[in-house]
């Protein structure tokens, strides 16, 4: 069963609760979204430190319940 953008949402931000989340629907099926991440947690770490800490926070959903995420982070500019 597909994730919708809001659990995806919350469960990044209760992962990362400074995180300001924005999810997209690629494709209106409910199992490729975009989704972009800004998080003060994510200074000084490189982009593949900061999106484990994404996965991480979709607690085990990723390529389960969630098929796709084109994601996007990075820290407040």
């Amino acid at each position: 069963m597909p994730m919708n953008a809001h659990d995806i949402e919350s469960l990044i931000k209760r992962g990362i609760p400074d995180a300001t989340v924005t999810i997209r629907d690629l494709a209106g099926d409910g199992d490729h979204y975009a989704a972009e991440v800004v998080s003060e947690s994510f200074r000084g770490k490189s982009r593949v430190q900061q999106h484990q800490m994404v996965y991480q926070a979709l607690q085990g959903n990723m390529g389960g319940p969630l098929h796709a995420l084109a994601l996007q982070t990075s820290a407040p500019k």
